[in-house]
């Protein structure tokens, strides 16, 4: 899912977040948990904290780009990286997307996938190339 929202004055930031529709992921799991926790008495009502920890996951985790920086905001804390520090982008199989960085540690695009790379290319003007556009061939 994409948003759109004002990143200064003139500017635009895109947002790639988890669609708030896995928010229905973690009620079925909260009604799950209901059902097994007359059983454990008392002491079940601890594991209704897993339902909510996953629905703030889903509304923290986010990647924001626009044409200068990207920012990457997980659970507990926010990166930002200047485009030019990135030198590529690496994907494992289902997983998001990790930015690569000369000579420094990898850092994890939350919510970005193969499938949302042209939001990332629309957001930085072109830096990050989109793999689904057709070059002419002449």
């Amino acid at each position: 899912m994409m948003g759109i929202m004002a990143g200064g004055p003139g500017s635009t930031s895109t947002v790639i977040r988890i669609s708030r529709m896995a928010h229905f992921a973690s009620a079925f799991l909260a009604l799950a948990l209901l059902a097994i926790v007359p059983a454990l008495g008392t002491s079940g009502l601890t594991l209704l904290v897993i339902p909510v920890l996953i629905s703030v996951a889903i509304e923290r985790l986010r990647t924001v780009a626009d044409r200068e920086t990207v920012t990457a905001r997980t659970l507990v804390s926010s990166q930002t990286l200047p485009w030019s520090e990135i030198v590529g982008l690496k994907f494992t199989r289902g997983g998001w997307a990790r930015a690569c960085r000369d000579g420094a540690d990898d850092v994890l695009l939350p919510a970005v996938t193969f499938a949302t790379l042209p939001l990332l290319t629309a957001a930085s003007e072109g830096k990050v190339p989109n793999p689904y556009q057709r070059s002419d061939l002449e």
